[in-house]
């Protein structure tokens, strides 16, 4: 059997990375992105590049997304340019972005008079995660859709979890962000402690990534703030929109998120210093300055 046809809208840190995984793996791929350098990088690969979503969904069989918000998704999706205006009916429709749940459903409701099937599919990874295939699918949708896509997920990811239906994947991926928001504001905290307390740094850190505290997350981050690398693998600025969309998520719920608000006001205060674009493990520099 031939390839599936796929676009694949969005080249950020993430989308570039699948973009290559699709390509190496031999599927059909035509590409868009806002800034057209980006997608012009991808011919010598094999890519098609087209000047609008409209443009590069026309003979897709499935469609990613994978964009920064809510905004960026709506001008992707609708308007007269938009790929809603030129998808082709059957087609599967699958939203990688990190959205809100209420956008994820009134997308869906878009997406049913196309005739086309819709899976809301995040993912959780950063830049070499997508660069390696090592991404983890977060699925909200029907199995049937699902398993019309999972060869094309196949070499992007690392694992493939069905959550339920329409919107389970977008809420469970706000939910691990905030998760991991909260540890990295805590690994912040903890390592501007150390660093002021006169302690061994090397000494100290290895008592947290070695024992109960010691996730992957908090031994990658600890690497690049002791290091003071934050070459953006995932830009504080996005993490940041993630804690908000979850805030928003948990009041809808009647449920108060009093750790991710901590945590939101500590990314924020870095973004505030123009540190929006910089990796996540950039927040601890606004502690490293003031000791809060």
């Amino acid at each position: 059997m031939s390839q599936p046809t796929i676009a694949l809208l969005g080249l950020g840190i993430m989308g570039g990375g699948m973009a290559r995984r699709l390509l190496g793996a031999g599927f059909p791929l035509t590409v868009y992105n806002r800034s057209r350098a980006k997608a012009d990088a991808l011919v010598s690969a094999g890519a098609r590049v087209a000047a609008t979503p409209r443009e590069a969904v026309a003979a897709a069989d499935i469609v990613f997304s994978m964009v920064a918000d809510d905004g960026a998704s709506r001008t992707l999706w609708l308007g007269p340019t938009g790929a809603l205006a030129g998808v082709r009916r059957g087609a599967v429709l699958v939203e990688c972005s990190t959205l809100t749940v209420a956008w994820v459903n009134e997308l869906a409701a878009a997406i049913t008079p196309t005739g086309c099937e819709f899976v809301d599919a995040p993912v959780t990874g950063t830049r070499p995660h997508a660069a390696a295939g090592e991404l983890n699918f977060l699925v909200g949708g029907s199995a049937a859709a699902l398993e019309k896509i999972r060869p094309a997920l196949a070499p992007m990811s690392r694992s493939v979890t069905h959550l339920g239906p329409t919107g389970s994947g977008a809420l469970v991926k706000l939910i691990n962000n905030f998760v991991c928001a909260v540890q990295i504001a805590s690994l912040a905290e903890a390592l501007a402690l150390i660093e002021r307390s006169g302690l061994d740094r090397a000494k100290a850190l290895a008592v947290l990534t070695e024992g109960a505290p010691g996730s992957p997350l908090v031994k990658t981050l600890s690497a690049r703030m002791t290091a003071k690398d934050y070459t953006p693998n995932f830009m504080l600025k996005l993490m940041a929109k993630d804690i908000g969309y979850a805030i928003q998520e948990g009041r809808a719920r009647g449920q108060t998120l009093a750790t991710a608000e901590v945590a939101l006001q500590l990314f924020q205060r870095a973004v505030a210093q123009g540190r929006g674009d910089d990796d996540m493990a950039v927040m601890i520099e606004p502690m490293r300055q003031s000791g809060s």
